[in-house]
């Protein structure tokens, strides 16, 4: 498998040093999110759709609804950008231009497959709910056949990504970094809570260890 992603197309043009195309490098990003934003375009119109995504080995996981647009436009081979992005912190520099963000960002670009077999769809949610909370899977009740026919599941080969990554402190004029201005990062993350259990659920149910370890930095 060839580890590095980048083609002519996504390939940085502008802050260039920002970017990295290895496979380890893109997926360290993407298995830090939760959320993409799934951009296509339909009957003209540019769409972007915010949504679910896992990864499993070298494929980027989506699932919707079988009856949702955003499905069936993909499912007939529209070509998609998915995109996914974390902020990090604030970049306070000493003027109002070199202010910037610390981030993490992937696009991946390419057509879904949408899965077809029912035990390799049944395979692939499995996959979503382990990637969240390991060992729940087992727990739950079992998946009906309506459910699945319902639910579509599209995977995007990753063959073609780049990741682009901003960290450290602002990067002043030479002459400003003299003025008696605060400068520097102010850290942003975003971390669980505490759990709030669902108001019909028995009140003596412990929370379970699954859910506990979410919640354990």
């Amino acid at each position: 498998m060839q580890r590095s992603l980048k083609t002519p197309r996504t390939t940085l043009k502008r802050t260039h040093e920002r970017g990295a195309y290895e496979r380890e490098e893109v997926y360290g990003v993407l298995d830090a999110g939760l959320f993409c934003h799934v951009g296509y375009v339909d009957d003209g119109q540019p769409l972007v759709t915010p949504t679910a995504y896992w990864r499993l080995g070298d494929e980027l996981v989506i699932h919707g609804s079988s009856a949702s647009r955003m499905v069936r436009v993909l499912a007939a081979g529209a070509a998609a950008c998915v995109t996914v992005t974390h902020v990090d912190g604030l970049v306070m520099a000493r003027s109002a231009f070199h202010h910037s963000v610390n981030f993490r960002s992937v696009m991946v670009l390419g057509k879904a497959r949408p899965v077809e077999n029912p035990d390799e769809k049944i395979t692939k949610l499995k996959g979503l709910i382990e990637r969240i909370t390991p060992g729940r899977w087992a727990l739950l009740r079992p998946h009906t056949e309506q459910e699945i026919k319902a639910t579509a599941v599209l995977v995007f080969a990753i063959d073609e990504a780049s990741a682009k990554i901003r960290t450290g402190p602002p990067i002043d004029d030479e002459e400003d970094y003299g003025l008696p201005i605060w400068a520097g990062v102010v850290p942003l993350a975003q971390r669980p809570g505490t759990p709030t259990p669902c108001p019909r659920l028995d009140r003596d149910m412990a929370v379970p260890d699954h859910i506990v370890a979410l919640t354990i930095d």
